[in-house]
Order: structure tokens, then C-alpha cells, then sequence
């Protein structure tokens, strides 16, 4: 028997440290140089067989029992986000990018699984798939590492993920929060350009005026959600981006509008990419402009497999207080591209809290003050190494 809990305790300051240098280094997108560089060499120093340059940066360890079986993946992601740091932490981004999602701290605990796991692997029966995935913040690094490759040779049978901070705020410091089913809603976006004729301010006659027709737009589109779909079926349009117009007392030839739609099936994003284009249509033929429209269905809902859960609840249990396990029973309208992992075969994205009041861990993801709890990342480690061995044991 392997004491896993043991074992990640062992490298809790190794864990910390990765996360440290990865803070420091955030980079955006699917293409992260210093990041990938960083995780390769770990790797290396682990032992761990891989293969990088996926999709952009992407890197796929494998790591292979003693004995024959099925594969798991365990996944992590590594991009940051374009805000600039206002922690104070002594180990702060200063490169504009931030890492304010906690993707750094994910890439840290996965290497530390895999440590973990290698040291380990004459007692694993089967194989696990170690994979470092960047762009989830956008472009989306899952699909083009899946068309990659990535879930073949050997065959996934199951992926397991996480992701650590506050997203559910029932999730307190270092308690684990599990959700069956649908858990997180799908990414899609949406681009309007609501085309009018430019003229004088004082003279709004001689033109078609599209910042009124936007204004109209914007309004009506709050009504596919209240009043198009049924109460129980939640979705959120909501509109993030306004531009139009360069002088106060002239009318602008035209109005950009954009904004994201989140649902849970695929028929009401169908539904709702069909009636925004109706209403932008309805509205500016009616005030005598034109427009343009673009839908772009993005990351899928992501839902985890019931019966795949449920046993990982009993692995939980190895790890942490039954007490501090936390059933979620609402999803969040946040995205993931996860999702697309678990649109292929069984498993689960479960939650860590990592913020923490008493520290003044308080501030939400892709918030400049963003920080977490260092000290709960062996439990991340633990839950992703134990995972993958149960799973496997159970084959």
C-alpha cells in the first residue's frame, strides 16, 4: 500500500516552489515558451517519458505500470491572463501577465502527482496520462491537443481535473467540492456590428443613427433569457463589449457590439445564437440600418460522469475529513474546456478551495489581488495521485 497522503506532504515545499516560478512567468494563449520549458524540466528531473510542442505548448508525460490495464489522464492547465499583478506577493508577475486563475498552483500539483505516481509505478496496474495543456483561458488548448493526438495511443479511458480558488463560494479553505452531472456551462460568443449611416450630431435626420438602434438591441436581447426560455433552463446573454462613435456631435457610420452566451444544452445555445440574429435583424431593418453577425459556439458544457464520481468520492474520502467533502448541487455559468475531455470518455473536475479569509485570500479569479492558499496544494497533488491509483485498481 502506498501512503499518498504521506507522500504529498513530502513535497508540499517542492509543490510550493513550482507554483512560485511558474507565478512568475505567466504567459497567455496557446504558445508559452518559458512555462512549457519549465515543466519539461521537471519532468526531466522526474524521469517522466513525455512529448511537447502540442498544439502550441502543450505537453504530454505518460507514465506506464508494472502491470497491463487502461489509461487515465490527468490534466492541468498552464496559460495566465492578461491582467497586471496587484498581490505584493515577493514572488509577483512583473511581466504584465498574471496568473489569476490558479493555473499556475494546477501545473504545480500535477507535478507533484506525477512524482508521486512515477516513484510509484510497479504498483500501478495500467497507465497514466500526464497532460500540461495551455490556451484554456482562450484560444481553448483542448480541442487542437485532442485532434493531436493526445487521447490516443494508448486509448483514454477516464480523466480527472481540478481546479482550486473560489468558484464555489460553499468551497471553503482546502474542502473538496464534487458535482455530479452538469457542472459548468458552455463559452460561446457572439460579434454584432450594427451598421448605420454617419452624419452631423445636430443634424440626426440626415442619417441612421446605429448607437439608438444598439441601445434597442442590447435591451431586447435580455429578453430571449426571460422571456424565451423556460425559468428552468438557465442561461446568461450578456453583453461585454460597446464600441462605436469618435466625437461627441457626430453620428458614427457604425456600432461593434460583443458578448457571451453561457447555457447547458445544445439546443437552447442553438436556440439562443438563432434569436439574437432575429432581434438584431427585427430592430435594424426597423430603424433603416444593417448589420453584420458572427455566433461562435466555443468550449461545450462540461459534465462529469455520475458513476465515475461517485467512486471518486470514496478516494476524497483517503484524502481529506468526510465533512470537508462538499456535494455541489448548483452549476456555476462559468467555462471550461475540460469539457471536451469528458465529452469523450467518464470522469471528473472536482473543486479545491483555495481561498481563505483569515489571510485576506478574498479577491475572486481574474481579480489583480488574487491569491490562494498555498497550503492546501498537497491535498491537490494527493487527490490527483490517489485518483488515478483507485481508478486503475478498480479496472
Amino acid at each position: 500500500m502506498i501512503n499518498i497522503i504521506d507522500e504529498a506532504k513530502k513535497i508540499q515545499d517542492e509543490i510550493v516552489n513550482w507554483r512560485r516560478n511558474l507565478h512568475q512567468i505567466p504567459e497567455i494563449g496557446l504558445e508559452l515558451p518559458r512555462t512549457a520549458a519549465y515543466v519539461a524540466k521537471e519532468l526531466d528531473e522526474i524521469g517522466v517519458d513525455y512529448k511537447s510542442n502540442i498544439a502550441g505548448s502543450g505537453i504530454l508525460g505518460f507514465i506506464e505500470g508494472v502491470e497491463e490495464g487502461k489509461t487515465i489522464l490527468l490534466r492541468a492547465d498552464m496559460d495566465a491572463l492578461p491582467i497586471e499583478e496587484d498581490t505584493g506577493l515577493p514572488f509577483a508577475s512583473t511581466n504584465g501577465n498574471m496568473h489569476a486563475c490558479g493555473h499556475d498552483a494546477h501545473t504545480a500539483m500535477l507535478l507533484g502527482a506525477t512524482k508521486i505516481l512515477n516513484k510509484y509505478k510497479d504498483k500501478i496496474k495500467g497507465n497514466v496520462k500526464i497532460l500540461f495543456q495551455p490556451g484554456e483561458e482562450g484560444p481553448g488548448g483542448a480541442k487542437p491537443m485532442i485532434e493531436e493526438g493526445v487521447m490516443d495511443n494508448p486509448k483514454v479511458h477516464a480523466a480527472l481535473g481540478l481546479h482550486i480558488g473560489g468558484i464555489f463560494e460553499e468551497v471553503n479553505t482546502g474542502q473538496v467540492g464534487i458535482s455530479y452531472g452538469r457542472t459548468m456551462a458552455c463559452l460561446d460568443s457572439f460579434n454584432i456590428k450594427i451598421i448605420g449611416h454617419g452624419c452631423h450630431g445636430a443634424l440626426p435626420n440626415l442619417g441612421v443613427d446605429p448607437i439608438v438602434i444598439s441601445s434597442k438591441v442590447i435591451s431586447a436581447l435580455q429578453t430571449i433569457v426571460s422571456r424565451e426560455l423556460s425559468p428552468t433552463n438557465p442561461a446568461v446573454v450578456t453583453t461585454g463589449i460597446l464600441k462605436g462613435g469618435t466625437a461627441y456631435n457626430v453620428i458614427p457610420d457604425f456600432v461593434e457590439i460583443a458578448g457571451t452566451v453561457r447555457a447547458f444544452d445544445q439546443n437552447t445555445r442553438e436556440k439562443i445564437a438563432s434569436s439574437i440574429e432575429s432581434i438584431v435583424e427585427g430592430i435594424t431593418k426597423g430603424m433603416h440600418g444593417d448589420y453584420e453577425y458572427d455566433y461562435t459556439f466555443g468550449y461545450p458544457p462540461l459534465v462529469n460522469d455520475d458513476n465515475f464520481t461517485k467512486e471518486f468520492v470514496d478516494t476524497v474520502k483517503k484524502v481529506v475529513n468526510e465533512k470537508d467533502i462538499i456535494e455541489l448541487i448548483e452549476p456555476t455559468m462559468g467555462g471550461e474546456d475540460m469539457s471536451y475531455y469528458l465529452q469523450m470518455v467518464p470522469g471528473t473536475f472536482f473543486f479545491l478551495g483555495g481561498l481563505n479569509k483569515e489571510k485576506g485570500m478574498i479577491y475572486p479569479h481574474h481579480n489583480p489581488k488574487f491569491m490562494i492558499d498555498e497550503d492546501v496544494f498537497w491535498k491537490g497533488t494527493a487527490l490527483l495521485a490517489q485518483g488515478a491509483i483507485d481508478w486503475l485498481d478498480k479496472q
